[in-house]
């Protein structure tokens, strides 16, 4: 014979002030591990949305980046001769060799300096990147010194607004567009022209080449022959292959920091849960020991007070995912550790996360509850009855 469930919701809606003061505890410790898992979910998407699945990047072998790549014009020639590659509009093909490098500008407001990314982009750019889109402004003039900056980066750092001069490699250059990527990784960098930056910088080596595939099943042919040729010595990845390894070591590292800590915090809210729990078997042994004279079995006292926390964590954990929905609306920046460049993202919530989330709550509304559970199953039934 089984205690009916209405009972279990009925007992915490009397004890409404413990109940929500529990639950309030409870959701804090779920908005901490959404707030995380959804800060690395939001890398990922950012830095893999930048690829697309056609486009193949080519950087120098055991490279971990394009800052740290470097491809004579000789390799970039022969790569871009290649092929697999599909054709433009005007029949040229899809390629374009860049170069990537790392400027110190200040940020607005505090004046602390801080590292972005500039990308000397290939005419064949704004094809191979259609993500990439001008809300304000003009591209670059071929041969000037003209930039174009992700609109996050206009709003952050001085002299990245548009009509302003921003200055490195001992030159000062004007911007004249600003850009939107769609939020991937683009969202954090400067575009100037390859050949002008490359003369700026005194490098006389690209560090990758983008292109784009006729058919995208063509890639391991192409990556074997490239990778197999002596001139080359080069890596050949999928572009959202390499921004999702971009993403690795900085978003494994939120989990395992922002892990740690929900394990500490959950500590807290578990005693807490308990103590509740606790006292509600304190406050109902006269009502423990009548349901057990009227038949229901100790099973049946252990089932009902673990709904009981059950449902309290239930209560926490659907309080503490929508407290971090909310996050979503926040934009944050950092340091992007594969490159060393400020880079900046959203937290990103999605389903796989919201069933996580819940799942904790409930795991530590279990953990909480099965002590007292055990207690009010284990009184006997005189000494209960006798309880004043």
């Amino acid at each position: 014979m089984a205690i009916p469930v209405h009972y279990s919701f009925r007992n915490l809606w009397t004890r409404r002030l413990t109940t929500a003061m529990t639950a309030v505890g409870m959701a804090l410790v779920v908005f901490v591990f959404a707030a995380v898992l959804m800060l690395a979910h939001g890398l990922e998407r950012t830095l893999v949305s930048t690829g697309k699945p056609d486009n193949v990047l080519v950087v120098r072998r055991s490279a971990t980046s394009e800052v740290q790549s470097f491809l004579a014009r000789e390799q970039t020639r022969t790569i871009a001769t290649s092929q697999e590659i599909a054709a433009g509009p005007d029949g040229s093909p899809l390629a374009g060799a860049e170069t990537v490098s790392i400027i110190n500008l200040p940020k607005r407001g505090s004046g602390k300096p801080s590292n972005v990314s500039i990308r000397g982009a290939s005419p064949q750019a704004a094809v191979l990147r259609p993500q990439v889109k001008l809300v304000e402004g003009r591209m670059w003039k071929p041969g000037s010194s003209e930039v174009i900056v992700a609109r996050a980066v206009a709003s952050r750092f001085q002299g990245a607004g548009l009509n302003e001069k921003i200055r490195f490699a001992l030159r000062d250059w004007t911007v004249v567009g600003i850009f939107d990527a769609g939020g991937s990784a683009f969202d954090s960098e400067i575009w100037v022209d390859a050949d002008q930056m490359m003369q700026a910088f005194r490098r006389t080596v690209f560090s990758s080449v983008l292109l784009r595939l006729r058919d995208p099943s063509e890639f391991d042919a192409l990556k074997a022959r490239l990778e197999s040729d002596p001139r080359l010595t080069v890596d050949v990845r999928r572009e959202t292959d390499y921004y999702g390894a971009q993403s690795e070591v900085m978003a494994n590292f939120i989990r395992v920091l922002g892990l740690l800590v929900t394990v500490i915090f959950s500590l807290g809210a578990m005693v807490g849960a308990m103590i509740t729990m606790y006292a509600a078997v304190a406050n109902r042994t006269t009502e423990i020991g009548t349901l057990r004279a009227l038949g229901f079995p100790r099973r049946a006292i252990w089932t009902a007070f673990i709904i009981e926390a059950l449902a309290l964590s239930l209560v926490g954990g659907l309080l503490g995912i929508l407290a971090a929905s909310g996050l979503q609306f926040v934009s944050i920046s950092a340091v992007n550790f594969a490159t060393f460049t400020e880079i900046a993202f959203r937290f990103l919530l999605s389903p796989a996360i919201a069933v996580q989330s819940l799942s904790f709550a409930l795991l530590m509304g279990l953990v909480g509850g099965v002590l007292p559970a055990v207690r009010a199953s284990r009184l006997r039934i005189v000494e209960a009855l006798r309880t004043p």
